[in-house]
């Protein structure tokens, strides 16, 4: 504890109450930012600033604008609670992912601070939560940044937008918008709070030159979107993407890919809640809306806008128009175990199950076959729909920036312990960010508990330096551990299992194959690439010009 706090935690027993509440704030660690003072915690050897805003509330009129920054204040503002989490919807029973959450409201643009004390010029890890784009929070214990900036990082973690609040598009929203366009809110909410870290973390100890951006699921997808959106560019110079999905979206206007416009999905979706103009609803409370969109069917995403989303992720990786930065990508071999409303209903044998992979795959059949075969149909969908969304994602991103001249950096996380054995949910999906947060004692109350074991910190506290050494330099290490390879060097990777162990060349042939899928049903035009996988997926277009 620092000596500040041990000399208020002194008087606060020598002093009358009121006096040994002022002795005690006055320990507690305050910051004079650009955007305007704020006081904060210290736990040990880390200052804690919690709920600061970086936007102004999204209400009334704001509702379903771009966000605007948040006004300077004067005095000193209180940091040491967290801000409301954004709307979202109640979490089904029996959720292993579920919280507990502070309060919800639609005025909860703000952002966390961690910071190691006497902290200057440090690396800086901007951590964007998960859930879909319809669920979560920076405040989540799960994603508690003490454990990383002790390693001499400082951490900030977002809210931002979620559900129909965050991405819902429609005509008379873009008629109404300067540029004409709508949706995207909740990644154009994420590039505010990186322009407020820009403008006032090195307040905090922090170097603004030195930031990387990192999430987990839609936290990683969230981050692509963030490597080709142009309002990004120069916000950070390195890029973690943890269970990250390259799946296509909507346009905004135009039928693309089989998918419907965004700004059609809209207007249904405003059909369904009764809602004849945007003063309607704009009038809608927000808990009507948390709780009433989850049953229409309406499913949040970003749109492609030709603005903040230029065009689908793909194709932008393709034209070398991603941000030219290092970058950090894995997925888990588990990924659907705890996702398994991805997959459909199995076929009743194994015969079924191959006459529906041949009449889908054509040509690449015997290679899908022989990866996922028929003779164990479950453990074959799990590990097909893992590896067509979040394997190959992961490996396009590092071989596209390998390509590009950046150091890029793969992994596999492949372990598991006694309650995900007995659970069938080894390395299921998110079950890394206990081990790279260092939060194993924080998860969730259904989460398959980690026992605190040795062996589980150390492979805990390896990860945690190489997440943060990464941060650093653009190099992940870990002192004690193997060095991590970079993807150019032979499709270098890591596999974290009982321990780290480098390796080259994960899955031969897999990504290949899902890319030569992807790349068919791009040329198309008129098929979505996503989680229609395996047994549903549909017919394998013709042989395009650029695909095999």
């Amino acid at each position: 504890m620092p000596r500040l706090r041990i000399c208020a935690l002194a008087l606060s027993l020598l002093l009358p109450a009121p006096i040994a509440a002022a002795a005690a704030a006055d320990a507690d660690p305050v910051v004079a930012a650009p955007a305007g003072s704020v006081r904060g915690v210290a736990e040990r050897d880390v200052r804690i600033f919690r709920g600061i805003p970086y936007a102004q509330a999204p209400v009334g009129e704001r509702r379903w604008r771009p966000p605007a920054a948040a006004a300077d204040w004067d005095g000193v503002r209180d940091a040491s609670q967290f801000g409301a989490a954004c709307m979202q919807p109640k979490p089904r029973a029996g959720n292993i992912y579920a919280g507990s959450l502070p309060a919800m409201s639609e005025d909860c643009l703000s952002l966390n601070v961690w910071a190691p004390e006497n902290a200057k010029n440090a690396p800086v890890f901007v951590w964007i939560h998960g859930g879909s784009l319809m669920s979560g929070s920076g405040a989540e214990p799960l994603y508690d940044g003490s454990a990383l900036a002790r390693r001499g990082i400082v951490v900030v973690t977002i809210n931002y937008r979620l559900g129909m609040f965050g991405y819902f598009a429609h005509p008379a929203l873009s008629a109404e918008a300067s540029d004409h366009v709508s949706g995207n809110y909740g990644l154009l909410d994420q590039i505010a709070a990186l322009q407020w870290v820009k403008r006032n973390i090195g307040a905090f100890g922090g170097n603004a030159a030195n930031v990387t951006v990192a999430g987990e699921s839609a936290g990683a997808l969230s981050v692509m979107y963030l490597m080709t959106a142009p309002a990004a560019r120069g916000l950070f110079a390195k890029a973690v993407a943890q269970s990250a999905y390259m799946v296509s979206a909507p346009a905004l206007r135009d039928r693309v890919n089989g998918m419907v416009p965004a700004e059609e999905q809209g207007s249904d979706l405003a059909a369904k809640l009764g809602a004849t103009d945007l003063a309607a609803l704009r009038a809608l409370p927000a808990e009507t809306i948390a709780d009433k969109v989850p049953t229409t069917g309406y499913f949040p995403f970003p749109a492609i806008d030709g603005k903040t989303v230029p065009r689908q992720l793909v194709d932008s990786f393709d034209r070398g128009e991603q941000a030219p930065v290092p970058i950090l990508a894995g997925f888990n071999s588990g990924e659907i175990r705890s996702l398994r409303f991805l997959l459909p209903k199995p076929p009743a044998d194994a015969a079924a199950y191959e006459a529906a992979v041949r009449a889908g795959y054509g040509e690449f059949a015997d290679m899908f076959l022989a990866r996922y075969p028929a003779k164990n149909i479950d453990e074959s969908m799990l590990a097909a729909t893992r590896d067509a969304m979040y394997g190959w994602t992961a490996e396009r991103l590092v071989s596209d920036q390998a390509a590009a001249g950046k150091g890029a950096y793969f992994y596999l996380f492949d372990h598991g312990y006694p309650a995900t054995q007995e659970w069938n949910l080894h390395a299921f999906h998110a079950s890394e960010l206990p081990y790279v947060f260092g939060t194993a004692s924080r998860t969730p109350p259904l989460w398959p508990k980690i026992p605190d074991t040795l062996a589980e910190r150390k492979l805990s506290e390896a990860m945690g330096d190489y997440w943060a050494s990464f941060a650093a330099t653009g190099k992940p290490q870990a002192k004690g551990w193997p060095d991590w390879p970079d993807y150019a060097d032979d499709r270098g990777f890591l596999h974290f299992a009982d321990t780290p162990r480098a390796g080259h060349n994960l899955f031969p042939g897999t990504a290949a194959l899902h890319e030569a899928v992807v790349c068919r049903r791009r040329a198309a035009g008129d098929i979505a690439w996503n989680w229609n996988v395996g047994i549903i997926a549909p017919s394998l277009p013709p042989k395009a010009e650029g695909c095999q």
